[in-house]
């Protein structure tokens, strides 16, 4: 672990009285679950788009995003499946970064993340708007692995990780709220894993 990443982990405090979601088991571990197989990609051609309820629309290059100012946390990372895995260390843009320069109009209220393997999620635009949900590149000190959603993933520490797109390539600010793939499937919209909202 380094000594310059900003501990969120205490963040449970606002949510329940243990670190340990109910119904969650500890792991050392870095299970890997998608809903298909690793996308490929071409940093080339690759870019993150911002859309919607915004002020301006912006699209990023790869070298472009990783301009962005960015920032190192420790947070845990909660699988709905029932595992959790604590002290990750990720760096990467702040959703609030993007946000700020985008210019978000009054009338947004939700976001979609949309990914390269046609992934999407949703959440409340005040979940976004915390300074634990980044767009992050590197895990633990390296680049993030493809399985794990490299080039580019979310970080939702206070959802369960369905709620983090991986291979994320763009959001859209939405005036009202829209279910992404698995909460089209009966998967909770909330995913407080304190609550254990798993499920519609």
């Amino acid at each position: 672990m380094t000594n310059d990443a900003t501990d969120v982990t205490d963040l449970y405090q606002e949510f329940g009285d243990e670190r340990l979601p109910p119904g969650q088991r500890e792991t050392s571990a870095f299970p890997v679950l998608s809903k298909s197989g690793t996308p490929d990609w071409d940093p080339d051609t690759w870019e993150f788009t911002v859309t919607g309820a915004v002020d301006e629309e912006l699209t990023f290059s790869w070298d472009e995003f990783r301009d962005l100012p960015s920032e190192t946390q420790r947070q845990d990372f909660h699988c709905v499946t029932g595992w959790s895995k604590f002290d990750c260390e990720f760096t990467g843009v702040p959703f609030t970064e993007i946000a700020e320069r985008a210019g978000v109009r009054d009338d947004a209220v939700h976001v979609m993340f949309s990914a390269l393997d046609g992934y999407t999620t949703d959440l409340p635009l005040e979940d976004c708007m915390r300074e634990e949900v980044l767009f992050t590149w590197e895990y633990d000190g390296e680049s993030l692995p493809e399985d794990h959603g490299g080039p580019l993933r979310v970080i939702t520490p206070h959802k369960y990780a369905y709620k983090g797109a991986k291979w994320v390539d763009g959001i859209e600010f939405l005036t009202e709220a829209q279910r992404g793939y698995w909460e089209k499937r009966g998967y909770s919209q909330t995913a407080d894993p304190w609550q254990e909202e798993r499920y519609s």
